[in-house]
């Protein structure tokens, strides 16, 4: 079980950095979003801030769904992290 919490968390992390060069690459305009390997980044990254931004739409220009996108991703890797520092309870 400790194992798959620590993968879980792993892979968390690792979205996260994901996660922080897309929103990074938005600031350079002259990105093609149709080239490789930002078209990958793009189909990794879109669905889960997609999700974010139907809650908060852009306004005026900038999109704040990235700052909702990482505070639930740091929740649910401190949650599976302190899942992981509990003892395991034995059966009778």
């Amino acid at each position: 079980m400790n194992l798959l919490i620590t993968t879980l968390v792993t892979f968390l992390t690792i979205y996260s950095y994901l996660l922080i060069i897309r929103v990074l690459l938005t600031w350079f305009p002259a990105i093609n979003w149709y080239n490789q390997p930002f078209t990958a980044l793009s189909q990794i990254t879109d669905p889960y801030l997609n999700l974010f931004r139907s809650i908060i739409p852009p306004l005026g220009g900038m999109d704040f769904s990235p700052i909702l996108a990482f505070l639930a991703l740091s929740f649910v890797s401190s949650l599976l992290s302190s899942l992981a520092t509990l003892p395991l309870v034995q059966g009778f």
